[in-house]
């Protein structure tokens, strides 16, 4: 009995472990943050600042990237040490990556669903 007892903390011990990231290390949430307003940026770069040809793209991408570090008072060396992390843990990259994905997603379905509802409530200013 007393195995199975010990076996169970050791157990919880580990898995509860295991959720700890090191030092150092961006939270899942921040990283998550970080990583959709770089996607975003990414975007903004290619759909606008590529059109001005009296733009440099990586250094215009290079000042939105160091706002975003400056939004979260973080500097690179700490973003980059994080993303390493996250890559080198399969498991916590892809539910990043699938919570960017998501809330992509989420971000179209309201714009789609007020493109519909934009004429309904045009003819009900009528």
């Amino acid at each position: 009995m007393r195995f199975i007892y010990y076996f169970i903390l050791y157990f919880l011990f580990i898995s509860c472990n295991r959720n700890k990231l090191p030092n150092g290390i961006l939270s899942f949430d921040i990283m998550e943050k970080i990583l959709w307003e770089q996607t975003k940026a990414d975007a903004f770069t290619q759909e606008f600042i590529s059109k001005d040809a009296s733009k440099n793209l990586m250094q215009e991408n290079f000042k939105l990237q160091e706002k975003i570090f400056a939004k979260y008072k973080i500097d690179k060396k700490t973003f980059y040490n994080s993303y390493y992390y996250y890559l080198k843990h399969d498991e916590l990259m892809k539910s990043l990556l699938d919570t960017i994905v998501v809330r992509n997603g989420r971000i179209k379905d309201n714009q789609r669903i007020k493109n519909i509802l934009k004429p309904i409530n045009e003819q009900s200013n009528y």
